[in-house]
Formats: structure tokens, C-alpha cells, sequence
């Protein structure tokens, strides 16, 4: 639906709805007076497993945090603080910090320009002896090489840890992305197919994962009692822990945790979105094939990522880039189409050389050719549920008439 604001329309990047079920529950909640996290989360938790295809589901504050304490949970299998984990160069800067916050060290491959997704020739060259996990991004929702990376992880006996947060209803291969790796972090933030405004989720297969992720999302607590394990009110665990003393075992902590539990409010808000799930994916999966479609008539100028034989690309958004040589810039782009009242978002940066956060590094600008050109020249625009073919079409003729005024 095209919008009004000043008399201009408006196609706004992202959408959000909280449902009737939502709506309900979250009464349930206030009323209940019982709001950290507890039966609800886990029924999201239970929800999301089913939903993904996978055994365990592990609810966390944020996407970053499910990046993170996905990593976190290595130090009880080998890893070492100061360890280093492989990401690709571009993403969305949370992948990067999360790596940082786990207490290991980013190491960054370059990307293929024509997915965005980090690219396998190049991730044996970066490990080292230091190396735990390969750490793949399957950005705007297009799966990344997830046999190659698999392969090369085989051989080097390392973890591999998917960065799905962007990739509702993406499959590689006939399996959901979700299910390629060791566990994959998705995120539930309010711009994602799956929303609890703000919020997280880690899958696995493993249920010693699962065990371990629960302690770290709260503190690195020990006991695996259900009161403590969902922090239900104030807590009725009577138990005891012998560490050469009698203490609360609520309040000893086994390994270094985060404070990162989802609360109950939050899981309300999923639990509403899992209900509509299905829909949604259906009207983004739609939209995202026509303009996959449509974009080919603007190939000497601009690209798009494509769907190939053996996949489909998760709806999160569309990706436009700009081809070397064409006649405008990304700006010149975006601001056309802001004039129109089209709303978009750069398609991220370049981690190591173009956000200044990771200069300490010591990487150098030229070092990631492929993540550097999107960051100088690649932007995303909605393809929601909320819009239908007449404002696809609106995005496309606006496209089409910066091409005409500058090329």
C-alpha cells in the first residue's frame, strides 16, 4: 500500500504488524505478572525449531547476541579466548562486533559480488592454526556456497556457524538454511519476517548446544532446573550446588555469560508473527521473483541477485548495485528515489575498511575489493507483504527514470 505524507507517496522500507494473537497474549502476559522470560518464550523457542527444522531453539535478546553466544558456546568445546572466527567481509556490522563480543578475533574474507555471500576459493588461504569457525552471512537472504564451506571446514576441523538473520525462507539444496551448519543465529528484529520488535534466536541440532546457551544467556548460570532455566519470577529453586561448600545454585556461575534472555512481551509479539508466517513468506517470495524478473531490463546499468536452480532466496529485501561504469552514483540513486518517496538502505560496508570501528585491526582500504565496490555502490528496497504489483511497478518506473536522466 502506497502512502501519502506531504502529498508525496510513500512506499516505506519495512512494515510491521501486531496481530489480534499478539494482542491477546500480551494481556495474557501483563496479567499473568509474570513477564521475563518464561512459558511463552519457550513456546516460541518450540515454535521456531519446528519452523526451521530443527531440534533445539534458543530465544536471546538480539540478532547480535544469537551471533554471539553461538560463537560463545565454542569455549566448551576447544576454544580459546583470542581465537579467531572467518566472516565474510561484508554484512551488517552486528557480525562482526558479535565475533568481538564472544572474546575472539575477526579474521575477513572477501565477497562474490554477484551474491554478496563470502566467497569459499578464499577462506582456506585465511586459516590458521587459531582458526574455530567459519562463520557464513547469507546476506539479503541468498544462501551462501554452504557445500564448499562445509567441505573446507571438514578438512580443517572447524565449527560452522550460519549468520541467518537475514534468510527466512531461504533453502540451499532441498534444507532450509538454518539446518547447514553446527547451529545458525537468526534475527528478530522489527525489520524481519519474523519480528518480537527486538530479539533473537539460536538454532542447533545438538542438545549440549542448547544446554549451553541457556546458561550463557543467563549469566552462565549452572542450574538446569526449569525455574532457572526460564527465570520464572522470582524464582522457587530450592536447590544446592557442592563446590566444596553449600551454596544457591542460582547463584553459581559455571562459564562467562551474557544478561540476554528474551522476555515474555517480546515472545506475545512472535508468537503472533509465526501464526502469519506462511502468508507472508508467500506475498515476499512473490514480490522478490517479479522484481528479480522485471530488473533484467536495467542490466548495463544496474544488478540484482539471482536465484539459482538449486535455491530460493530468502525475501528479506531487494538488492540493487550498481554496474562499473554506469552513469550516476549510488546517491545520485537514492536520492531520485527519495524524491519519489521510495525508501531504501545501503547494502552495508566493507567491515575491516570502511567502518572505523574495526580500524584497529589493521586492515587497509583495497585489502576487500568485492565488499568495498557494494559498500560504495549497493542499496536494498522493501519487497513487503504490505506491497502489491502497482507499487513494484512504481519503484521499477522510478528506477527507469534515473537511468533516463543520467544515462
Amino acid at each position: 500500500m502506497i502512502v501519502k505524507r506531504n502529498g508525496v507517496k510513500r512506499i516505506p522500507f519495512g512494515t510491521i504488524a501486531i496481530n489480534d494473537t499478539s494482542k491477546k497474549l500480551i494481556e495474557e502476559v501483563l496479567d499473568s505478572k509474570r513477564v521475563s522470560c518464561g512459558k511463552y518464550v519457550r513456546e516460541l523457542e518450540r515454535k521456531f525449531a519446528e519452523l526451521v527444522g530443527t531440534t533445539e531453539a534458543v530465544a536471546v535478546s538480539s540478532g547480535t547476541d544469537a551471533d554471539a553466544l553461538a560463537l560463545a558456546v565454542l569455549y566448551d568445546f576447544g576454544a580459546k579466548r583470542g581465537d579467531e572466527i572467518i566472516v565474510p567481509a561484508l554484512s551488517f556490522v552486528a557480525t562482526g562486533n558479535a565475533v568481538l563480543q564472544a572474546g575472539f578475533t575477526p579474521v575477513f574474507v572477501d565477497i562474490e559480488k554477484e551474491t554478496l555471500n563470502i566467497n569459499p576459493s578464499m577462506i582456506e588461504g585465511a586459516i590458521t592454526k587459531k582458526t574455530k569457525a567459519i562463520m557464513p552471512v547469507h546476506l539479503m537472504g541468498k544462501p551462501a556456497d554452504m557445500d564448499a564451506i562445509n567441505e573446507i571446514a571438514k578438512r580443517n576441523n572447524l565449527f560452522v556457524i550460519e549468520d541467518a538473520a537475514e534468510a527466512y525462507g531461504a533453502v540451499y539444496k532441498g534444507r532450509n538454511v538454518g539446518t547447514l551448519g553446527d547451529m545458525a543465529a537468526f534475527s528478530l528484529y522489527v525489520a524481519h519476517i519474523i519480528t518480537t520488535v527486538e530479539g533473537g534466536m539460536v538454532v542447533a541440532g545438538r542438545p549440549d548446544f542448547a544446554e549451553v546457551l541457556r546458561s550463557l544467556r543467563a549469566h552462565g548460570r549452572a542450574c538446569k532446573c526449569e525455574t532457572c532455566i526460564l527465570n520464572v519470577g522470582s524464582g522457587s529453586c530450592d536447590r544446592r550446588f557442592k563446590y566444596g561448600d553449600n551454596r544457591d545454585i542460582r547463584f553459581v556461575f559455571e562459564r562467562v555469560g551474557f544478561s540476554s534472555k528474551m522476555n515474555e512481551l517480546e515472545a506475545a509479539v512472535g508468537l503472533g508473527n509465526i501464526e502469519r508466517y506462511s502468508q507472508v513468506i508467500k506475498r515476499r517470495r512473490e514480490n522478490l521473483l517479479y522484481m528479480i524478473d522485471r530488473f533484467k531490463e536495467f542490466e548495463p546499468h544496474l544488478y540484482t541477485i539471482e536465484e539459482g536452480p538449486d535455491e530460493e532466496i530468502g525475501p528479506h529485501a531487494f538488492a540493487i548495485i550498481l554496474r562499473e561504469g554506469a552513469k550516476f552514483t549510488r546517491n545520485e540513486l537514492v536520492y531520485f528515489l527519495e524524491e519519489k518517496g521510495i525508501d531504501s538502505r545501503s547494502l552495508f560496508s566493507s567491515m575491516p575498511t570502511q567502518c572505523p570501528g574495526f580500524e584497529f585491526l589493521g586492515y587497509n582500504l583495497g585489502d576487500f575489493p568485492g565488499a568495498e565496490y557494494i559498500g560504495d555502490n549497493g542499496l536494498h528496497i522493501g519487497i513487503h507483504q504490505d506491497l502489491g504489483k502497482d507499487e513494484l511497478d512504481y519503484i521499477l518506473e522510478h528506477v527507469k527514470g534515473v537511468i533516463s536522466k543520467y544515462a
